[in-house]
C-alpha cells in the first residue's frame, strides 16, 4: 500500500492483511512498535482510518484516523522527541 502525506511525503507499506510474514513494523515516538493491519471506513463518517496491532504483551489493536497515524509529531507539545512523524517505519520482517 501507499500513503502520500499532507507534506507530500510518500510512504510504502505492507499490512498483515496483505502479507503477515512481511507486514511493515511502526515505531511510535513513545517506544513500542506496530503492524498495520488494514486501512478501513469509519461506519459513520466515512473515514480511512488505519487499524493496527501493537507488537508487545497481549498484541492488543487500536484504531485512528488514517491522518492522524502518518501526522508529524507535534513539538510543541513534545519537544524532546527527536522522531518526525508520529509513526515511523522500522523495518520489513524477512522470511
Amino acid at each position: 500500500m501507499e500513503y502520500i502525506r499532507k507534506d507530500n511525503s510518500k510512504i510504502d507499506f505492507t499490512t498483515i492483511l496483505e502479507n503477515p510474514q512481511k507486514a511493515t513494523i511502526f515505531h511510535h515516538f513513545k517506544g513500542n512498535n506496530y503492524k498495520i493491519i488494514t486501512i478501513a471506513k469509519d461506519a459513520n463518517t466515512q473515514n480511512e482510518v488505519v487499524i493496527y496491532q501493537g507488537q508487545y504483551d497481549n498484541l492488543p489493536c487500536w484504531s485512528r484516523a488514517i491522518d492522524e497515524f502518518f501526522s508529524k509529531v507535534d513539538k510543541e507539545k513534545y519537544p524532546n522527541i527527536t522522531q518526525e512523524y508520529r509513526f515511523e517505519k522500522t523495518k520489513e520482517k524477512e522470511d
